[in-house]
């Protein structure tokens, strides 16, 4: 069975090395992320035998957290354009295994527009990935506009991953606690904060009318949907029309029309089932989040679901396929 995964990272050394180091903090000096870097930086190598050892037919590529985001309007441009320049490089060639999702400059939303459109039309990306706040702003402020208005246009998603926490949340929510073996970090990041700060991401969004204001643009989340299926009948009660915020349709209508999840990181039955039971089977993608988690513990989780074949096939291939283009 063909089986395409959206959520796979890459961080190259030469360009990571750019980002200052008080502007990434404390962000990958971990020994897990030591230990991961040359994963992160390899693409034709170990991560390709990795594919083929376990199936997977194609991976979307996606920049981690050490990127242009993290700089200033005026160096952040050259940054991803560069950057989106070294991925189209490094897979040429094995275009039937891998494609990406365009870098942008967040910190200069009218340029990250530009640098969308031709990472779309000459490198032949399949929309971008954004990363959490951008200089402690959500995306419904209108200066981002410009990215949502080009990306509909260009008929590509937006994949919304986490990003680094912003530093008044970190004095806040994750200071005063024991560092034993980076688990603040994790508290913060990848075993809770990330998740709950983008599903609060997605509200707003909805809230404040972005939706709406852009029909036809598609977002992606990812890890299951961030929370969002479990607190989908709550949250549905709170956002109804009319009660306040500028969402002209109910939450499930917004997500069911515009919203798609991927199952990177979650390799349990149950939360897929939750996932299913709300977004619809029409709406997820399988994703591994590699290699942050193994591609065998992916396969694993894909082979175990019990549904009927034209089901699977949607979820490992088919509406990834749709969505991104990937098959003409």
């Amino acid at each position: 069975m063909r089986i395409v995964t959206l959520e796979e990272h890459i961080s190259f050394p030469e360009m990571a090395e750019k980002i200052p180091k008080e502007a990434l903090g404390s962000f990958g000096q971990s020994a897990v992320m030591q230990r991961i870097a040359p994963k992160l930086a390899d693409i034709t190598q170990d991560r390709l035998n990795s594919m083929d050892d376990n199936g997977i037919t194609m991976q979307v590529l996606s920049v981690d957290s050490s990127g242009a985001n993290l700089l200033s309007p005026q160096a952040g441009p050259a940054f991803a354009s560069a950057y989106n320049d070294l991925i189209a490089e490094r897979i040429t060639g094995f275009e039937d295994r891998f494609t990406a999702f365009a870098h942008l400059p967040m910190t200069a939303p009218l340029a990250a527009a530009d640098e969308l459109e031709r990472a779309v039309t000459e490198h032949h990306f399949r929309g971008a990935m954004i990363r959490g706040l951008t200089q402690d702003q959500f995306l419904d402020q209108p200066q981002f506009a410009p990215i949502f208005e080009r990306a509909e246009r260009l008929d590509v998603p937006i994949y919304l991953h986490p990003g680094l926490p912003p530093k008044g949340i970190v004095d806040i929510y994750y200071s005063g606690l024991p560092n034993y073996s980076g688990m603040a970090e994790a508290l913060a990041c990848y075993g809770w904060g990330w998740h709950s700060e983008t599903a609060l991401h997605v509200l707003r969004l909805l809230f404040s009318g972005v939706f709406d204001k852009y029909p036809k643009l598609n977002l992606i989340i990812g890890h299951m949907g961030e929370m969002l299926p479990m607190m989908m009948a709550r949250s549905e009660k709170a956002f109804k029309p009319g009660n306040g915020g500028a969402n002209q349709r109910s939450l499930p209508d917004t997500f069911h029309q515009q919203v798609h999840i991927t199952t990177s990181g979650f390799f349990t039955q149950p939360p897929l089932k939750i996932a299913l039971d709300t977004f619809g089977v029409d709406n997820i993608m399988f994703s591994i989040d590699y290699p942050f988690s193994t591609n065998e513990m992916g396969i694993e989780f894909l082979n175990a679901i019990e549904l009927p074949d034209e089901q699977i096939e949607k979820i490992a291939h088919g509406n990834a396929d749709k969505l991104l283009k990937l098959r003409v």
